[in-house]
């Protein structure tokens, strides 16, 4: 698992270019770590800009570090997929044109959620991200079995981000 995310990592870095969000056709690649409560993981995010402050994307996780007599080794129990939308409102704050503050809305396997990210570059391709991820409606209402509590509670994102 290392060796495909160092894989990722360095071909990502292989195709940087640009800066902050841009708007139409900016494309942003996050990889880095998922923490939670009874679990951390990996984490990986592609966003794709359709206009100047909206951009749509796709998101995973998968969780690691778990007790495996509590939720198996099942990849199923441990990996969530989302597709998502943000409103990038870095240029309307404008606090640096470095940093893009993004609200966004995800709608994955295992829930219906919001998100709260942060991205800063150092340089016009490489940066670094946080996200905050709390779900709003469980698929599951009545007792969550202990694999869809992995997925249904307040998870922090962080790592690097490439501009692409």
């Amino acid at each position: 698992m290392k060796n495909i995310i160092l894989f990722i990592t360095l071909l990502s870095v292989s195709f940087l270019k640009a800066q902050s969000f841009s708007g139409s056709g900016d494309k942003k690649i996050q990889v880095g770590a998922n923490f939670q409560d009874n679990a951390t993981g990996i984490f990986a995010s592609f966003d794709y800009g359709l206009g100047e402050n909206i951009s749509v994307g796709i998101s995973s996780s998968y969780a690691l570090g778990i007790n495996t007599d509590n939720v198996g080794k099942a990849f199923a129990k441990r990996f969530d997929i989302k597709a998502r939308v943000n409103a990038n409102i870095g240029n309307v704050i404008n606090i640096d044109d470095a940093f893009d503050l993004y609200p966004g809305l995800h709608l994955g396997l295992k829930n219906f959620g919001t998100h709260l990210g942060a991205r800063y570059f150092f340089t016009d391709g490489l940066g670094v991200f946080a996200e905050l991820n709390v779900p709003l409606a469980k698929y599951d209402t009545g007792g969550l079995t202990p694999s869809e509590k992995l997925h249904n509670q307040f998870t922090v994102n962080a790592g690097v981000v490439f501009n692409m």
